[in-house]
């Protein structure tokens, strides 16, 4: 097998193993969201990623609460948006 075929392999293996796992370390963290090293670490310092330093130095994340980081800001469909404007104007015939 070649060799870059095998680092991409152990590479996916390494990603899924991640996927099982509750806490995170700072680069499990930035392979799981896809977040650059240096951003990640403005958000932790600014405090607007949730994360925790038990030592004071080592930062982890527990990933339940980087999933709802990642889709606080949700944004609706547009067939969503169609269905509660029809809602609402039907709601609001009758008065």
């Amino acid at each position: 097998m070649d060799n870059l075929l095998i680092l991409e392999r152990l590479d996916r293996l390494e990603k899924l193993l991640i996927g099982h796992k509750e806490v995170l370390t700072f680069d499990e963290a930035c392979d799981y969201t896809g977040i650059s090293r240096s951003y990640l670490y403005k958000l932790t310092s600014s405090g607007k990623i949730p994360h925790s330093k038990p030592n004071g130095k080592m930062l982890f994340f527990e990933k339940k609460k980087l999933v709802d980081w990642l889709l606080q800001n949700n944004r609706k469909s547009k067939q969503e948006l169609e269905a509660e404007a029809l809602t609402y104007t039907n709601r609001n015939k009758l008065r």
